[in-house]
């Protein structure tokens, strides 16, 4: 006992010794009774969010040349601009769901190897720049989900909104391209990223900017680095966070929510086979999918007829009804990690069961399929998150940039960043990396 009260009494000097962003962090922690976040950070370096991929809200508007396939569709043709996907209760509320189909989905043309919106719809992502400019779609996920719990340890410590602390949500349905493919939408989304962060820098003293992403806006984040030049990284970019990230390397949830239809997106009382055919137009629905440097020749899917392994995705994406153009595109090539060259942190939760395999014992993509498990976190493989850090590693070293790997057992995809005691282990990197 007399062990313990004496080192309890040297916790105030051992304090001492941290920085103090992170200092103040535990300090005022301990005076709170272990409660997540009540400090002040003196000193800020501006931080920009990239939210997962449900989060991000899309705005629509209907032009004269959009022919709806049901009149109702039609009825805020001229309107101006609303909102399609923002809350998902009123999309059934209003019986809209069938429009939202139609109007979110995407059309690949061919020739220019891109995707763009069906004729007669124009869409934007609101609220650029804003770290509140992103939601849950539902009254349940709205208190913790999309980043919520960090911002608000964040704006205790006194990050407020397009001061310190900014958003850059993007348009959830395209995807980040691979290296010789084009993509208009996230070509002038990157642009708009990098002005964020110029302008961010520039409000705060030209400090450099703490990018933080989690899930696919990790690979976002993660992507608009690598777009830039290194000087101008050298410059603007203080550190990376990569938290849940969906890497290259890929996700056995990618194929399953392709078969069968998303889980990342949900709206009430419509089953993922409805929106299965709106979420197979999306470029985003096509990437990320499992390497096959990484997952061999193990089957991915199993069928009666035949099983896929990472090798066999023109075979499957065929057996889905995708066309060859498709294919194309989204095959995965030699797999290429480019590692950021910027001080980073990866976080990832383990411990967790993770689909490694889905089965469909009839052939029959409609069913319910049966899944076999690993480890990971839910949703990203931990065997996947393994080799990209160890790439991501092996070069930041040989550049001498500081990179981090925090493996946190019993931590979900998103209960990472929602749950107490991983979100305190986020947040100490965080106000460390403020120093």
């Amino acid at each position: 006992m007399g062990t313990k009260t004496q080192l309890l009494g040297l916790l105030p000097l051992l304090l001492l010794l941290l920085p103090p962003p992170l200092r103040n962090y535990l300090w005022t922690d301990q005076a709170a009774g272990g409660r997540v976040g009540h400090g002040r950070l003196q000193v800020y370096h501006p931080i920009i969010l990239f939210p997962g991929i449900s989060c991000p809200n899309l705005e629509a508007r209907l032009t004269d040349a959009y022919v709806p396939s049901l009149p109702r569709c039609g009825a805020l043709k001229g309107e101006g601009w609303f909102p399609l996907w923002n809350n998902t209760q009123d999309l059934v509320d209003h019986d809209y769901v069938p429009c939202l189909l139609e109007q979110m989905s995407l059309v690949y043309d061919p020739v220019l190897n891109d995707f763009h919106n069906q004729a007669g719809v124009e869409t934007r992502v609101p609220n650029f720049g804003s770290s509140d400019g992103f939601t849950a779609k539902d009254d349940v996920g709205r208190d913790v989900f999309c980043l919520l719990k960090l911002r608000q340890e964040l704006e205790a410590l006194g990050y407020r909104d397009r001061e310190t602390l900014f958003g850059a949500p993007y348009d959830i349905r395209h995807t980040p391209p691979s290296p010789g493919q084009p993509s208009q939408v996230y070509s002038d989304y990157f642009a708009r990223v990098k002005d964020l962060v110029q302008h961010a820098s520039q409000k705060n003293g030209n400090k450099p900017a703490i990018l933080i992403g989690h899930s696919f806006g990790a690979r976002a984040a993660l992507d608009f680095v690598n777009s830039t030049p290194l000087p101008w990284r050298k410059i603007f970019i203080k550190h990376m966070f990569l938290i849940s990230a969906t890497p290259i390397t890929g996700l056995v949830q990618v194929v399953t929510n392709l078969a069968s239809g998303p889980t990342v997106i949900v709206v009430p009382t419509v089953k993922p086979l409805d929106l299965r055919p709106m979420w197979r137009t999306f470029a985003s629905s096509l990437t990320s999918f499992p390497s096959p440097m990484v997952f061999g020749y193990e089957p991915l899917v199993v069928t009666k007829h035949r099983n896929y392994s990472a090798y066999d995705y023109m075979d499957l994406l065929a057996a889905l009804g995708f066309s060859t153009d498709i294919g194309k595109r989204v095959l995965p090539t030699k797999l290429k990690v480019d590692a950021p060259m910027v001080p980073t942190t990866y976080f990832c939760g383990a411990g967790i069961q993770t689909p490694n395999q889905v089965i469909y014992w009839e052939s029959n993509f409609d069913a319910v399929p049966e899944y076999v498990y690993g480890d990971g976190d839910s949703v990203v493989n931990l065997v996947s998150v393994l080799a990209f850090v160890k790439e991501i590693s092996r070069q930041q070293r040989q550049s001498n940039t500081p990179f981090k790997f925090v493996k946190i057992a019993n931590a979900s995809h998103s209960g990472i960043v929602s749950e107490e005691s991983s979100l305190r282990r986020v947040m100490t990197e965080i106000l460390e990396a403020n120093c």
